[in-house]
């Protein structure tokens, strides 16, 4: 089902200290990297992937814990879910497919491994584009009753196993339909093939427990390095677009671009007319948003 949503993408399976990586690989020009959100997979880029994959060389990866990639042993300091690990994931992948240097799309999950990817390591990428999220550490202590009801995830996935593992593990499908049809377009927005794939891969051993871990990361470990990025003083040096939806609850509960200003020297972005799954939902805005700031005419090679 994967294979013929994303047609013409090969697959490669890379390995970074024993976690097993799904990628897929399409299209000619500049490197752009994708990374996906929760609870999905790549299976979330089909109906931007085959128009991009024209101006760009695409990698499309599932993070670890997620679609067809590893679900590493989880250990008590959640390190092993951390942002940044999978942000070296990331490096590990572009490296596989003989990138240096290359720009990233990423969204929800994805886009906050891309903020940790890009603050890592600054010299491998060039410009990023977040979608519908704001960064992590202002969101949590933004927390407001709002947000907390609309992203009961966020807070019932932090919870100690194994509790959040079994009930998950229980009706994996139910889970998957319960966050994603809860949002501002419902289960009509998806098409029932990627559907079925983010089905498949929640039921998948272990996603339960990394997704779990994946969540827990980002209120400990990962909140840890965002603090010591802002005591430092660091912020992305490279230009960042910043897009969310505008009937989404982050548009709802916080100021997106005011908050990313903070953490980015060079920040630009709106809202699109659209909930929080913006692939998905509005896939030609996100195209010509694409384009428009990738300037694939204008990058330099890998």
């Amino acid at each position: 089902m994967l294979a013929s949503m994303l047609n013409g993408f090969t697959p490669h399976t890379v390995i970074r200290d024993g976690v097993s990586l799904h990628t897929r690989i399409g299209g000619e020009g500049p490197p752009l990297l994708l990374l996906h959100g929760h609870p999905q997979s790549m299976a979330m880029w089909h109906r931007v992937a085959p128009t991009l994959a024209r101006h760009f060389t695409l990698v499309l990866m599932d993070l670890r814990g997620y679609g067809d990639s590893a679900r590493p042993t989880p250990d008590a300091a959640h390190s092993a879910h951390s942002k940044r690990e999978m942000a070296q994931d990331a490096i590990a992948v572009m490296a596989h497919h003989g990138f240096k240097r290359f720009d990233v799309l990423a969204h929800d999950r994805g886009a906050r491994v891309a903020h940790r990817l890009a603050a890592d390591h600054a010299a491998a990428v060039q410009r990023l584009m977040l979608l519908d999220i704001a960064p992590t550490l202002a969101m949590y202590e933004q927390t407001g009753e709002a947000f907390a009801r609309a992203y009961w995830h966020w807070f019932f996935l932090i919870q100690p196993p194994p509790l959040p593992e079994a009930l998950i593990d229980a009706d994996p499908a139910r889970y998957v339909r319960s966050v994603m049809g809860s949002r501002h377009a419902g289960l009509a927005a998806f098409d029932p093939a990627a559907l079925a794939e983010y089905e498949r891969c929640a039921a998948l051993p272990g996603t339960a427990a990394s997704v779990c871990e994946d969540y827990r990361a980002s209120a400990t470990i990962d909140l840890e390095h965002d603090r010591a990025d802002v005591a430092a003083g660091h912020r992305l040096p490279q230009a960042l677009r910043v897009l969310w939806g505008e009937h989404g609850t982050v548009a709802r509960c916080f100021d997106v671009l005011a908050l990313w200003r903070e953490r980015a020297a060079n920040v630009s972005g709106h809202s699109l007319p659209c909930g929080h799954y913006i692939a998905e939902e509005a896939p030609d805005r996100l195209i010509a948003e694409a384009l428009s700031f990738f300037q694939p005419d204008s990058k330099e090679q890998p």
